[in-house]
This record gives C-alpha cells, sequence and structure tokens, in this order.
C-alpha cells in the first residue's frame, strides 16, 4: 500500500532497494525511504495521534472527580473554563505548528508537540489547584493541536496520491481509540487510584512512542525550501516560465491560502471544521458529566463515552471507503447530516440500549465529519501549502472545540439539562453540512480536489 517517496535517480527504473530494514539512520536523512521504512513512519505518526486522542478525551473521564475529590471549589460552569483551557492551546499549536512543519520539516515540529503535550500531561497529575491544572492543559493543548497537521502532512508525502485520503482517514482513526482507551482505563482506574493516574499514562507515550519517533520518523526539509532548490536549479527560461504562470501557486504560508484561488474554500473548510469540533469535542468533552446528570453514576456514564468513542473508530474507517468512493466533501455531508439527526433523537428519551446505538451513530458522524475535512484539506492543496492549510483549518476550527465546553458548562450550571447539549451539539453537526453542501456548490466536493482546484487556476 505504501510506497517510497522516491526513487535513486542513479539506480535503473525498478531497480530494488539496496536494504529494506528500517535503518533508523535512513529514517532521519532526507534520501529515498523503503516501503517498510515508509509504513513504520505512519505507524510511529498514528501512535502518536492515539495519545493525542487520549490525553485530550481524559479530561471528560475526571470531571465528576475534579469537583468531589477536590478543594479546588469547581462547579460545572468552572470545569468549562479549565477544559476549554486545553483547546486555546489546540488552537495555538495548530496554527502554528502546520506553518513551522511547512518551513522547518514535519519530523522536528511531529517530535516537540509530542513531548510537549506527554510532559505538560503528565504535570496535570501534579497540579496544586485549578489554575495551575488549566495551565497545564493549556500548554499540553498547544502540543496536542500541533501534531494532528504535523502528522497528517508528513504521512500525506509518505503515501501515494491514490491512498492519501484513505490514509488521512485511517490515521484520525487514533484520536477516538485513545478516547476509547481512556474510558476503558477510568472504569477501574479511578475508583482505584484516583483522577491523577490517569494523567500519568502520558508517561508511556513520552519513553515509548516518542523515542520510536526519534528512530523511524524521516527528516524532510521544508517543502518551501525544497520549493526554492528547485527553482534556483532551473534554467532561465524556465523561471521567467514560472515567475509569470505559477507565481500565484507559489505564494506559502497564509499569505498563498487565503487568495485567490483558495480564499473562499479555505473559509469553507476552516468553518465546516469548526462546526463539527465544536460537536465531536463538545460530545467528548462533556458526555460523561451530562449522563451522571441524567442519573447515572460514574462507571455507566463512562461506558456512554465508550459507546461514542467506537461509533468514532468504526466512522474512521466507512468514512475512509465512502470517502475514496464518493468524495470526502460529500461524504461528509452525510455524515455530518447523520450526526445531527442522531443527537437531536436524543430528546425523544430513548431506552437505554438505543441511546448506546444513537451515540455510537453521533460518533461515526461526528468523527467521521473530521475525519473526511482533514482528508479533502490535505488533497486540495499543493504540497507547499498543506501544512500549513491543515493548520489554518484545524486552527480555526478549534474555536469550535474551545467554545464547546463553556456553551455545556454554562448551560449545564443553570439548569438547562443534558438535553440542551444535545440541542447545541446537534444543531452544530448540521451546519458542518450544510457549510459542505456549500464546498460541493463551488465545485469542489469531487473525488480529486487538488486536480480540480489545479485545472481551475490554469483556466
Amino acid at each position: 500500500m505504501i510506497q517510497p517517496t522516491s526513487e535513486d535517480p542513479r539506480s535503473p527504473r525498478g531497480s530494488a532497494p539496496t536494504s529494506s530494514a528500517p535503518n533508523p539512520s535512513a529514517a532521519r536523512s532526507s534520501g529515498p525511504l523503503t516501503r517498510r521504512q515508509s509504513t513504520i513512519a505512519v505507524l510511529v505518526c498514528w501512535l502518536l495521534v492515539v495519545f493525542d486522542g487520549y490525553d485530550l478525551i481524559v479530561f471528560g473521564t475526571v470531571q465528576t472527580s475534579l469537583i468531589r475529590d477536590t478543594d479546588w471549589g469547581l462547579t460545572d460552569a468552572g470545569l468549562g473554563v479549565v477544559g476549554s483551557m486545553a483547546f486555546v492551546g489546540m488552537m495555538i499549536g495548530a496554527l502554528f505548528a502546520g506553518r513551522l512543519a511547512d518551513a522547518l520539516g514535519r519530523r522536528r515540529t511531529i517530535l516537540a508537540c509530542a513531548i510537549t503535550f506527554s510532559v505538560f500531561t503528565i504535570l496535570c497529575a501534579f497540579a496544586p489547584n485549578a489554575w495551575a491544572f488549566g495551565a497545564f492543559r493549556l500548554a499540553a493543548g498547544i502540543g496536542l493541536g500541533g501534531l494532528v497537521p504535523s502528522a497528517n502532512a508528513m504521512v500525506a508525502e509518505l503515501v501515494p496520491d491514490r491512498w492519501r485520503s484513505s490514509i488521512a482517514t485511517l490515521m484520525m482513526s487514533g484520536v477516538p481509540i485513545g478516547g476509547s482507551l481512556a474510558a476503558l482505563i477510568g472504569i477501574p482506574m479511578i475508583p482505584a487510584l484516583g483522577w491523577p493516574s490517569m494523567f500519568l499514562v502520558a508517561a508511556v507515550a513520552l519513553v515509548v512512542v516518542v523515542p520510536l519517533g526519534f528512530a523511524f520518523l524521516p527528516e524532510t526539509l521544508g517543502s518551501e525550501e525544497r520549493a526554492g532548490k528547485a527553482t534556483a536549479s532551473g534554467t532561465a527560461a524556465s523561471a521567467a516560465s514560472h515567475t509569470t504562470s505559477e507565481t500565484p501557486e507559489r505564494v506559502g504560508g497564509y499569505a498563498g491560502l487565503l487568495r485567490r484561488p483558495y480564499l473562499l474554500v479555505s473559509i469553507m473548510f476552516a468553518l465546516a471544521t469548526l462546526a463539527t469540533l465544536f460537536a465531536w469535542y463538545g460530545l467528548g468533552t462533556w458526555l460523561p458529566r451530562a449522563m451522571e446528570s441524567l442519573g447515572y453514576n460514574l462507571g455507566s456514564a463512562l461506558t456512554f463515552s465508550l459507546s461514542l468513542n467506537i461509533g468514532a473508530v468504526v466512522g474512521s474507517i466507512v468514512t475512509a471507503w465512502a470517502g475514496d468512493r464518493y468524495g470526502a466533501v460529500k461524504s461528509g455531508v452525510v455524515a455530518a447530516a447523520l450526526a445531527g439527526v442522531a443527537l437531536l433523537a436524543l430528546l425523544l428519551s430513548p431506552p437505554v440500549w438505543l441511546v448506546y446505538v444513537i451515540l455510537m451513530v453521533a460518533g461515526v458522524g461526528t468523527h467521521g465529519t473530521q475525519c473526511l475535512i482533514i482528508a479533502a484539506v490535505s488533497n486540495h492543496y499543493p504540497g507547499y501549502l498543506r501544512g500549513t492549510a491543515l493548520g489554518w483549518a484545524l486552527g480555526v476550527g478549534r474555536l469550535g472545540a474551545v467554545t464547546a465546553p463553556l456553551v455545556a458548562g454554562f448551560l449545564l450550571n443553570n439548569g438547562y439539562g443534558a438535553g440542551s447539549l444535545f440541542v447545541a451539539f446537534g444543531i452544530a453537526a448540521v451546519a458542518a453540512a450544510i457549510l459542505q453542501v456549500i464546498i460541493v456548490a463551488q465545485g469542489h466536493g469531487g473525488r480529486s480536489t487538488d486536480r480540480g482546484i489545479a485545472a481551475g487556476t490554469a483556466s
């Protein structure tokens, strides 16, 4: 499935690589990678995304414990503020890490983000008060937000074009798998060892997965640097031709992203991400607390969260298939609408077994929509803008993730009940569907959006 990123021009076409062993020194070089080295690099990125998901969703498992087992004086509204800190950090991390990954290279950015979120998640276990806890979550969020666009940008460069949408979608399955692990671990661990133990799990990423990243993630030049070298090595005539016909495409960073032909679709992708993340992270953060407010105990509330995350894992697989077959954006319209209907159906007070099913469907729709948007963005932009575009969409989208805990905390604290949360998150999912309809209406909903926009630019 995963091919070498390039061929050695000195070797005969089709000749076998000199070694298929995952040589760490080769992985750190900028030379061509074997298929096995590329596969290992993708797997390491996926493992880091799993811990990204765990470190983010773990807050939802300890909310009641933070109120009941600490002397911090937290209320539901206070939990909303503390919960939003990680998402503020994620917004900062996503906006800057994608840009740094394009300019400085993926490997350094990914490893810096992984170390950051691991260290500060561990420190949350030792927080003496709510202010310190919130500060640690803010710092961890910078790493959490920066990892996903950087890892997706690297993986997009390691896999063939025909697999890019599927792999980008499956990569994001790591987030709900991490969330599922948080719920599964929390059921026995919180009663036995207390809430701080949940944050100490991040040490596994720091001492196991990060060293794997140092060993096996390839070092890549920043895309802008590669583009500059390619231009410098061309003839004067070729350079003149590029100046007259391709200059708009070669403007890097946000200056290149937020101008024609990318401006409108970049805004739509960002707004759709904002609405989707409002629904997905709002549910991921507040579902256990909401279900406890309906009278369920902690164990039962965490099993509802587990259902949501299992649905999200299934959604990653289903949407990978649907995105390749029907197009990422068109499939995203269906997934977001499905999530909206499912969440609003919870207002009908269905039986418990049906609640589990509905939450699984909501997980498929909300997280599946986000996976499809990331896949669409990965395909829509050229390599020198890909990391910036992913950072832009996820960075702006984090505004939804930031506001979701605040809105949910306000609603619960003022007695509106769990149903108000389902309404808010359901409306957000429907809004994401509408925004993606606009993207399709603008002609950017095909299975190969990057080729479509290239054709539009050429014309």
